[in-house]
């Protein structure tokens, strides 16, 4: 049974961040994904190309060399057996995984935050600094997105959790409740 790219993504993600903080290298294994992350962003097609079986051995090769060139060993030896799995396409999947990890590790949470209108750079600091304290987080990172269909308030997102709060929602379970 061919395992999903998600699964495949966080079996793989998580040997190697527990292998980079065995080896006490997490912070220099996460530049290097990021960089090869970037890598894939710029030629989206490498991935497939890596796992497409009508390319010819040898070509795929000379590409991979090219690719691992420039990596430390740690990285070098899990993108070879990625590649010797032919997982090459599924590795973004693998790099989010361990960036989640490597994130959790750090006490850090990545979210975002959905509001009719910007908030003010003290707005978003507050926020963030709720909402650390509410999900037990040393520090959170949102990202704003304006969206004025919410009309007011603010729907946040983070750590598959949902809080929402937007004036949208309310009127909504108003309009439920009257419908009754």
């Amino acid at each position: 049974m061919k395992l999903d790219k998600y699964t495949v993504g966080r079996r793989y993600g998580k040997a190697l961040f527990e292998l980079a903080i065995d080896s006490n290298r997490a912070e220099e294994i996460y530049q290097e994904l990021l960089s090869l992350r970037q890598i894939y962003a710029e030629v989206p097609e490498l991935g497939n190309l890596l796992s497409d079986v009508r390319l010819e051995p040898h070509e795929k090769r000379l590409i991979m060399d090219k690719l691992v060139a420039g990596f430390e060993v740690t990285v070098k030896n899990f993108l070879e057996v990625v590649y010797n799995y032919n997982r090459m396409s599924d590795l973004t999947f693998m790099i989010d995984e361990y960036e989640h990890r490597y994130n959790e590790h750090k006490g850090l949470l990545l979210g975002s935050v959905k509001t009719a209108v910007p908030l003010s750079e003290e707005q978003l600091r507050n926020l963030e600094k709720n909402v650390a304290k509410t999900m037990d987080y040393q520090t959170v990172e949102l990202k704003e997105i304006v969206d004025s269909s919410i009309i007011g308030g603010a729907i946040v997102e983070a750590n598959h959790r949902v809080i929402d709060g937007s004036i949208r929602t309310q009127l909504e379970k108003m309009r439920s409740q009257l419908n009754r």
